[in-house]
């Protein structure tokens, strides 16, 4: 019940503020990655992911949405919804704004051999925009974790973006800590990669580079560690 209260509660702030609200800015973008070196599973996956993030006159919001295959046959679908709605904003300071951090962690996973699970997650909590030398943006989520499978426990999500000459480099950081099932464990993702769009005469853009992610104890599995480099191919429409 506690759980169908936050998302009524979700869904009401979201409507209401969608009614007035006033859009800044929006993108939407799908990429594509190929790795060989995935920890829990097979190891060879290719995954499509489809991302959607606003700025609005109430806050920001991020989506993305992963299909997952794995080459022995293994599918997964994974998704993510991250509306923060703002308390305040800050004029020269380090801390630019103040929101109610929200996300819901959803998945659905279909082994080779028949096997199959699922999860709904919820997430609350607090978080910043901060202001930081030469970045487009620094965000900071802490949240605590409403679980469906196992106890509860507390999160800490950074994301940044940063150009670095021709070359955009941007990801996220992601620590949870133990719970009764698992213990703490840190996901650092991130994509370096270089717009080919102007050589292609193309409007929009679109990126090529390597997305790498180092994983420490993965999922919670104590000493499963994951050190992993995807090709990575990203158009923004």
């Amino acid at each position: 019940m506690k759980t169908l209260s936050l998302v009524a509660t979700l869904s009401s702030i979201c409507f209401s503020a969608n009614v007035a609200a006033k859009t800044h800015f929006s993108d939407f973008s799908v990429s594509y990655l190929n790795g060989n070196d995935y920890e829990v599973g097979d190891n060879k996956r290719q995954v499509v992911t489809l991302e959607h993030f606003a700025v609005t006159s109430w806050g920001d919001s991020f989506t993305f949405v992963d299909r997952l295959e794995s080459s022995n046959g293994d599918k997964e679908i994974y998704g993510e919804f991250s509306p923060r709605f703002k308390i305040t904003d800050f004029e020269n300071s380090p801390v630019k704004a103040l929101y109610v951090a929200t996300t819901i962690e959803y998945g659905n996973f279909s082994s080779h051999d028949g096997f199959g699970s699922s999860l709904t997650n919820y997430l609350y909590g607090v978080g910043a925009g901060i202001n930081v030398p030469y970045f487009d943006y620094v965000n900071v989520n802490m949240y605590y974790r409403n679980n469906e499978h196992g106890d509860n426990n507390y999160q800490t999500t950074i994301t940044w973006g940063l150009p670095i000459g021709p070359l955009y480099y941007d990801g996220f950081m992601d620590y949870a800590t133990s719970r009764d099932n698992s213990v703490s464990q840190m996901n650092l993702t991130s994509q370096l990669k270089y717009d080919v769009a102007p050589h292609l005469n193309l409007d929009s853009k679109l990126y090529v580079g390597i997305e790498y992610v180092y994983w420490l104890d993965k999922f919670g599995i104590d000493g499963v560690n994951e050190n992993n480099v995807n090709l990575l191919v990203k158009y923004h429409f």
